[in-house]
């Protein structure tokens, strides 16, 4: 090996790792051994971890009406949550009886934080719990969103009484517990028991009972009441009294004192049974079939795919011992979507390691010589292909330690770093082979390519990076989701300059041989072929015509800007899971069993449909949130979503389109709405729009005022808003006169109509571990119609029962079914679905004019309090587009910065500057020719398209400054530069252009990669011609003298 030159003063990272030969070898086995290792231990999820900044309260408080609870109890509840630090947006619905608000933190509070601050939410609101109004329960939360239950299993147990299938499903429940990794697991679709004392009023007014004091005696008779401690002299006795109720027997067989000889007992006038509550609770049901789900969460930083197969293993040891007939089926199989999704991912990044390595090899590998004039020498390429695998396995080392794990954003941005980490490779390769064809030997070479190349190509890389930093630090959902983007592309690019400056040098030494053509003294030989004279030619007549070049190029970028304007804006795409998810409404107050009957045909048809592999179906309820970015349903009586499930993606295209004409047409009093699994943070419709008012009644007329406008467009479809229609109720009106001479109050009245209808609790059966409430309510024959009030009897005064007909008039009213408020405001939210081929964002700039004219005319008749907002995923895209600009002016800074460091001119690392934005016209010709939108995604990709130009430019622009050093004539030094420089500049484009074509494949990543591939290929050719004729044209003076020569041994450089 040869010895450095001794009058080199700086420090050579290249020319020490050739002297240290066996230290390079030891590192880099054991960075692949320990890189392969860490890539084997990483987590793997469908998604990546994000914090959900989501509390749900609820309260309750029987009787009240809509507007009551949104004044009396929702109102002050919201009031204190304004107070809990990081409080962002409070929405709430309030119905009769019940409140739900949905509390937000804001996007910038601190992930760690977030369980603090529910613990705060709980204090405040519990230190505000005496202001309510009396008997309001509650408020209760629930803030474990992020629980995500990516396998569920159906448990069917045809034959069994619901108590032995709870039974069952608790004993799998316990087994599943045991498995590694298993957080939790919930049970959905079982019933809870209840006994039931169904009274007749008509006996007990025949055997002149009073009811309350029926309910007194079953609360005594099953208390749990101490009796005291019998001290004797040698011993402490507890006294224990008998006649809490052993059975159901029992309580049917319980005495009842009647006003007479006559000895009752309470099945004399009542029927006593044990059954599941009644109406049900959550229904679901697969293949037609009830059952109970039992969905299963993960524990944080495991392995879904490992849990997957443990799972698996415990299945087949739970059905072993399940009674006969008993069955354990899958419905939902995370683990099984995510490997499928990684070994698409891992097929795509082979895909694109292959790509770069024939660009590598054919780009730097190509000769003159052999049998048809032209040869391969694999090796350069070889060089290039060694180090991909090397910087793989130290960013997967790198991801282990700082605990990213494997998942669709941190594979997708290993791609996207693929094209990128090999570019170092690529210039200090490339430089090399052009040395040795200048004469140099191997060493020389080496160590030259680092004295050159080393500084631009790390200011180029950390510009590069600096073009992720606003993913790294935007302060909002969506960039806590992307997150990897920066982490995974950073890490690679940072890693893949230390290759090359302390790998490939040696690789290089080891692998490459000098030219077998005879070399020349004159390195300007080499540019000298027909290739060359012509893109030489092309370059002298950009910067001689520099007036013409900057106007082409100025309006290039024009044409580019206007270009987006047409471009189709786009949040997160579709999943490509298979899925598909089924809502279906009906209005609003609708019972429970009305909505299982309905559910159930549906169910039934869904099942007949060619292309269905299995239905599943939630009665009451949304499905579990089964995927991390699903929108959740609470639960209400009227609704039900079903999962089908298709037999493949084209089967699940043909579905999505022809279930909503099935739907409407055969089932037409529901609401149906057919929609894919989405991607990214939850929202709800692609187009919505909130409506924001004073007064409810006002509001609602306002809203039918949208909704009319949203109709008018022929690209919207299934308008509604989330106020649904108005509830139909029964208002008693009590003639009070009467009834104070009688001794009946309004509140008598109140809840014997409510132990008539619906049942009180009297009580708690005690069995085992067990608690079963004890319900009175009236008998089934007798509270089924609304003539049956009348026949109904309240306790008077005097003992004696009074039938409601005497002192009630039942009146037929309708009332708010639901009232949705925003941060404290009454709010009605109008959405809609659109028509296949456009996105939400753009049928919203479409409604946009015509609602703001709406809103203008509002303002003109007196109703300037009402106002409409943009709500839905155009929302949620500008606050995470917000969350990204947020970081823009640091990312500036750093490459502003970086360009002074490296060109120590203020003047040319502006003109570096400015050629970020030159790639958008090929960004918007690519993204409109292919039909992609452009997303959140896609705009990222866009950011980082700017520090790849600005990379190319400081490469180009540093050439020139290095040969004016030299004193070559500043006209020379620019197209020289231009003509030396295009292979490295080409080939690290092509490098990254073309491992972005796999990817473009992808649903998720294909806008991104698309606009990466257009504006990279464009923004290459500008930075070639155009940019040597913005250089002249700034400093044209400089075309007039040269710097003072500077003699170097790298002049040939």
């Amino acid at each position: 090996m040869s010895q450095p030159n001794p009058a080199q003063p700086r420090f050579n990272l290249s020319e020490w790792a050739l002297n240290h030969p066996a230290l390079v070898r030891y590192l880099m086995l054991v960075l692949l051994v320990i890189g392969v290792s860490s890539y084997f231990q990483l987590g793997q999820d469908e998604d990546p971890p994000f914090t959900f900044r989501a509390m749900v309260v609820r309260a309750y408080w029987p009787g009240a009406t809509a507007s009551q609870m949104a004044e009396q109890v929702t109102d002050k509840i919201e009031r204190t949550l304004q107070e809990v630090p990081y409080a962002d947006k409070i929405r709430s619905y309030s119905k009769p009886g019940e409140t739900l608000i949905i509390f937000q933190l804001k996007d910038s509070s601190p992930p760690r934080e977030v369980s603090d601050i529910w613990y705060t939410v709980r204090k405040k609101v519990g230190d505000m719990r005496p202001n309510l109004p009396v008997g309001v329960q509650g408020p209760f939360f629930n803030d474990e969103f992020g629980d995500v239950y990516g396998v569920i299993f159906a448990l069917q147990a045809p034959g069994f009484s619901p108590p032995e299938q709870k039974d069952l499903a608790e004993s799998v429940r316990q087994h599943l517990l045991r498995v590694p990794d298993v957080a939790k697991v919930e049970l959905y679709g079982d019933q809870s028991e209840k006994i039931y004392i169904d009274l007749s009023p008509a006996r007990l007014a025949q055997y002149g009972l009073d009811m309350n004091a029926v309910l007194a005696q079953l609360g005594q008779q099953n208390a749990v009441e101490s009796a005291g401690v019998l001290q004797s002299t040698h011993d402490q006795l507890t006294l224990r009294v008998s006649g809490a109720f052993q059975s159901p027997q029992e309580i049917r067989h319980m005495p009842i004192r009647a006003n007479g000889p006559a000895q009752l007992r309470l099945g004399d006038i009542a029927r006593v049974w044990r059954g599941p509550v009644d109406p049900p609770q959550i229904l679901v049901s697969h293949q037609g079939q009830p059952v109970i789900a039992l969905g299963v969460s993960m524990a944080k930083g495991g392995d879904i795919i490992a849990l997957g197969q443990a799972l698996q293993q415990a299945k087949l040891e739970i059905q072993a011992r399940l009674p006969v007939g008993v069955t354990l089926a899958q419905i939902q199989d995370q683990p099984r979507a995510v490997a499928t999704s990684v070994l698409e991912f891992v097929k795509v990044l082979v895909e694109a390691v292959v790509i770069v390595l024939l660009v590598s090899i054919l780009a730097l590998g190509l000769q003159r010589g052999g049998r048809w004039g032209w040869r391969v020498d694999f090796r350069p390429g070889l060089v290039v292909g060694i180090t991909i695998p090397l910087v793989l396995a130290m960013t997967f080392l790198a991801m282990h330690i700082w605990g990213i794990g494997l998942h669709k954003i941190s594979l997708g941005s290993l791609i996207i770093a693929l094209g990128l980490l090999v570019d170092d490779a690529i210039i200090a390769v490339e430089m090399m082979v052009r040395k040795m064809e200048e004469g140099y030997d191997r060493f020389r070479a080496a160590t030259f390519a680092y004295e050159v190349t080393a500084m631009p190509m790390l200011t180029g890389t950390l510009i590069t990076a600096a073009g992720f930093v606003p993913i790294g630090l935007a302060k909002s959902v969506t960039g806590e989701y992307t997150f990897a983007i920066f982490a995974v592309t950073v890490l690679a690019l940072l890693l893949s300059w230390w290759v090359s400056v302390f790998f490939v040098p040696v690789l290089g030494f080891w692998l490459l041989r000098p030219p077998q053509h005879p070399v020349s003294d004159t390195p300007h030989e080499l540019f000298d072929s027909p290739f060359y004279v012509r893109f030489r030619a092309l370059v002298t007549w950009c910067v001689d015509h520099r007036g013409w070049t900057i106007a082409v190029t100025v309006l290039t970028l024009v044409v580019g800007v206007l270009g987006m304007g047409k471009v189709q804006q786009q949040f997160f795409p579709d999943s490509s899971r298979p899925e598909i998810l089924i809502d279906t409404w009906l209005p609003e107050g609708s019972s429970m069993a009305h909505n299982a009957e309905v559910s159930r045909r549906i169910e039934q048809r869904l099942m007949q449909a060619s292309g269905v592999v299995s239905v599943t179906n939630w009665v009451g309820s949304g499905v579990p949130r089964f995927y991390l970015p699903l929108d959740q349903i609470f639960p209400q009586s009227n609704v039900s979503q079903f999962i089908v499930l298709p037999t493949d993606l084209k089967a699940r295209e043909r579905l999505r389109l022809e279930l909503p004409a099935l739907l409407a047409s055969e089932f037409p009093e529901v609401r149906a709405r057919v929609k894919l699994l989405p991607n990214g943070p939850p929202v709800p419709y692609p187009v919505q729009f909130r409506v924001v008012g004073v007064k409810p009644e006002v509001l609602r007329q306002r809203a039918d005022e949208v909704k009319e406008v949203m109709r008018l467009n022929p690209n919207t479809r299934g308008v509604n808003d989330n106020w649904n229609e108005s509830i139909k109720t029964v208002r008693l009106e009590i003639d009070q006169d009467k009834a104070r001479a009688l001794g009946v109050s309004s509140l008598s009245v109140a809840q014997a109509l409510r132990l008539w209808a619906s049942g009180t609790v009297v009580g708690q059966y005690r069995e085992g571990d067990r608690l079963i409430d004890m319900v009175v309510r009236g008998r089934a024959d007798e509270r089924s119609k609304l003539d049956d009030l009348a026949s109904t009897y309240v306790p008077s005064a005097s003992g004696k029962a009074i039938s409601l007909g005497q002192i009630v008039r039942p009146v037929l009213d309708f009332e708010p079914g639901v009232v949705w408020r925003e941060n404290r405001q009454y709010a009605i939210t109008v959405q809609s679905d659109i028509v296949e081929g456009l996105q939400g964002a753009t049928v919203t700039q479409q409604l946009l004019p015509s609602l703001r004219q709406l809103e203008a005319q509002w303002a003109a008749k007196g109703w300037g309090d009402y106002r409409i907002e943009v709500a839905g995923a155009v929302e949620e895209s500008a606050k995470g587009s917000n969350s990204i600009a947020a970081g823009m002016p640091l990312m500036l800074f750093i490459v502003f910065t970086l360009l002074m460091l490296q060109l120590q001119s203020f003047s040319r690392a502006l003109l570096v500057f400015l050629t970020g934005p030159m790639g958008i016209a090929g960004v918007a010709a690519a993204l409109l020719l292919l039909n992609r939108p452009f997303g959140f995604v896609a705009l990222l990709g866009v950011i980082a398209l700017m520090g790849m130009i600005q990379r190319n430019s400081v490469i180009l622009i540093d050439q020139i400054e290095q040969d004016r050093r030299r004193g070559v004539h500043a006209r020379e030094a620019i197209i020289e530069a231009a003509v030396r420089r295009l292979r490295p500049i080409v080939l690290t484009a092509a490098a990254a252009v073309l491992a972005m074509i796999p990817l473009s494949r992808s649903v998720f990543w294909g806008p991104m990669a698309v606009a990466i591939m257009g504006g990279l290929i464009v923004a290459t050719v500008l930075t070639l011609l155009a940019l040597p004729a913005m250089y002249a044209a700034w400093f044209r003076q400089a075309l007039q003298q040269s710097y003072p020569r500077v003699k170097n041994e790298a002049e040939s450089g």
